[in-house]
This record gives structure tokens, sequence and C-alpha cells, in this order.
């Protein structure tokens, strides 16, 4: 059986996202921020953070995979769903679950540089820098975690445990559909 150590609970998750919500209003006052969400880690983050910025603000989303079904990063990036919406002139907010390498989101700023948005920001739930190969600007940053496998709150290991409302460290890789077991 796996085990998931508990990272941040679901009330510190909702602490943190409620904090960020404020940072972003403050710095888009004025504006009606575009978010763009990246499939499908950050669709649970998303969710709850749209709740706590108050401005006006429309979404669309995006798909990319660079994972496959490993733990780590391949570096290689697929877009899998493209955006609905031209982002041309309007004040953009990449919206992810984590980062790591930092490759995912370099290669995403430079398509959306390309697609002339008056301004670009990024806003990360997860900012594994122990894992950093590239330079990135990271606007909004929710936790700074270790270099562990991170599940739960919208991440998952082949697609499972995106649900749990917690964010736990998975220890021992072992999966079949099996329940697991937290431990603080």
């Amino acid at each position: 059986m796996s085990n998931i150590r508990i990272l941040y609970s679901q009330e510190e998750i909702q602490k943190r996202v409620k904090e960020l919500g404020e940072e972003i209003t403050r710095a888009y006052t004025g504006k009606v921020p575009h978010l763009v969400c990246i499939l499908r880690g950050a669709v649970i983050f998303l969710s709850d953070l749209i709740r706590y910025i108050n401005l006006p603000l429309t979404i669309d989303f995006m798909a990319v995979s660079s994972y496959g079904r490993g733990t780590k990063s391949s570096g290689v990036v697929k877009i899998i769903k493209d955006l609905d919406e031209s982002i041309e002139n309007r004040d953009v907010l990449i919206v992810e679950d984590i980062i790591d390498t930092g490759l995912t989101l370099e290669h995403l700023t430079k398509i959306f540089k390309a697609r002339n948005p008056r301004d670009l920001k990024v806003c990360v739930l997860l900012d594994k820098e122990a894992r950093r190969v590239v330079n990135i600007n990271v606007d909004f940053v929710g936790f700074k975690v270790p270099d562990e496998f991170i599940i739960g709150y919208g991440l998952d290991y082949n697609g499972l445990y995106r649900n749990l409302p917690f964010l736990g460290i998975l220890d021992n890789l072992e999966f079949g559909g099996e329940s697991f077991e937290k431990t603080v």
C-alpha cells in the first residue's frame, strides 16, 4: 500500500489561495484579467482562486503534457488543447499547478508572448525550486515545496489522487487501484 504524507492541509491551502486571490486583486485593480488554466492539474486551484479575486475576470483553458505517465518531466511540451479565445491585448495570468524544471512554463510563455498579450504574468500553486533548470519569472507563488512527488488538490500520479483535499507526498509508489493510507 502507498503512504501519503500530508504536506499542506486543506485549511492551509485555502488560507494561502485566499491570500493569492487578494494579491492578484491588488495587482490587477482597474483591469480585467484573463486567467488561463493549465489543465488538468490546475483546475481545482483555479476554481478556488477565482472565488477570491474581487474583480471582473475571464477564463480559458489549455492542456499540455510534459510528464506522460512518469514522475519526472520529460522536458518535451505537447499542446493537447489550445486556447479557445485570443489573448491579444489582454492582461493574461497563466494559472499552473506546479513549476519544477521550468521548461513547460518557459515554453508556454514563449507561445503566449508571440500572441501579443498586453501583459503576461504567472501564478503557480507550488514551486519546486530544487529542480529548476531555466530561469523563469513567477509572479505569484502559493507554496515552496521540496523535491518530492506531490499529489492531491489537482495534482496526480497516473491520473489518481487529484481529488484529495490536501497536498501530500506520495511514498512507496505502488499502484493498482488500492486505497491509500494517510500519515501525518
